[in-house]
């Protein structure tokens, strides 16, 4: 959507950037495209949250419950719940699910702001707003709705240490690759 300089937590305007480019150079690999994505061949999908999951994979950062989600984010999706293969997102990505998965429970957290600690609490709501079922969930935990085999985690939702974080994500992978076997 926009290039942002987080050292001012403001748009760059004069900068470009493509989303495989960068998505190469962070996992510092071969990457290939996600339109060439195929349950056939994978055990589960992960997907991270983040802004890029609000601004890039969909338009819920600009447009809430009424989002779009990317074409082949939502085959993706559809691909795996469709074949009985195990699908993680954490941050905000469980709103991707929420919007392409009917019914879908998954977690951002907590409902309500607590103080700043929660500071998009209210996504919660939207994602009531599109079918799917919130389940309030803290930092270092992880949510399986074992109906779906979807597992999300609130991540960077949560205003706290890093390490909560951290045990939070991989709490949700642990979870992905135990669905993995059954």
């Amino acid at each position: 959507m926009h290039v942002i300089d987080h050292t001012k937590g403001q748009p760059a305007e004069s900068e470009t950037r493509n989303v495989l480019t960068e998505s190469a150079r962070i996992a510092r690999g071969k990457i290939t495209d996600l339109a060439r994505l195929s349950a056939a061949n994978h055990d589960a999908a992960i997907f991270p949250g983040g802004f890029g999951a609000a601004k890039n994979l969909s338009t819920f950062a600009i447009d809430g419950k009424d989002c779009k989600v990317n074409k082949d984010v939502e085959r993706v999706l559809k691909e795996f719940h469709e074949a009985g293969k195990p699908i993680g997102l954490c941050c905000i990505a469980p709103v991707l699910a929420a919007r392409v998965l009917r019914g879908v429970e998954v977690t951002v957290g907590h409902e309500q702001e607590e103080g700043g600690k929660w500071p998009y609490a209210g996504t919660a709501e939207a994602i009531k707003a599109l079918g799917a079922k919130h389940c309030v969930k803290g930092v270092t935990e992880a949510h399986v709705d074992q109906k779906n085999k979807v597992v999300t985690t609130p991540a960077f939702m949560c205003e706290t240490a890093l390490h909560h974080i951290h045990d939070g994500i991989g709490a949700m992978v642990k979870k992905v690759l135990e669905l993995t076997r059954k």
